[in-house]
């Protein structure tokens, strides 16, 4: 099930960050606070993923930026990235934007997913992560979609 974050669903958030992180690498560097990482200053809304009513996915709405999507590495397999990605895709969509996301090059099971879906590449970049490390990175927007049409 996907449905809006609440405040309540944060620590279990950065337990299933932290696991993602040890199994996967996200996020690339580990934040000091990832509650506050969790909730940026551009945060227009969030979404969580449940299964038999635990917390195990997240995605984030950050102006047009579609931003922190992971689900916990025992929970894969079940489309819960893909709907996570739809549902902020469809808010993004029925706001009158036209969502973007970036992805590390490495990460190719999410590049996999957002290609599946018809997200378009529309650049490849090097950027500097801090520390003197750089990352390369797809940038992708997503296909177009009407937003939906209220019933007059």
């Amino acid at each position: 099930m996907i449905r809006r974050r609440g405040n309540g669903d944060l620590d279990a958030l950065v337990a299933v960050l932290a696991e993602v992180h040890s199994h996967s690498g996200y996020p690339h560097h580990w934040p000091a606070d990832p509650a506050s990482w969790l909730t940026p200053g551009d945060l227009t809304a969030a979404w969580v993923a449940e299964v038999d009513g635990a917390v195990v996915g997240h995605a984030a709405l950050c102006g047009r930026e579609i931003s922190r999507l992971y689900v916990a590495p025992a929970a894969r397999g079940r489309g819960l990235g893909m709907s996570l990605l739809r549902g902020v895709e469809q808010e993004a969509v029925a706001s009158g934007l036209r969502p973007v996301l970036e992805v590390k090059t490495t990460d190719i099971s999410a590049i996999a997913l957002y290609e599946q879906q018809g997200w378009v590449r529309r650049a490849t970049e090097r950027q500097d992560w801090g520390a003197g490390e750089t990352v390369e990175v797809h940038r992708y927007e997503a296909p177009y979609r009407a937003a939906p049409v209220a019933d007059e």
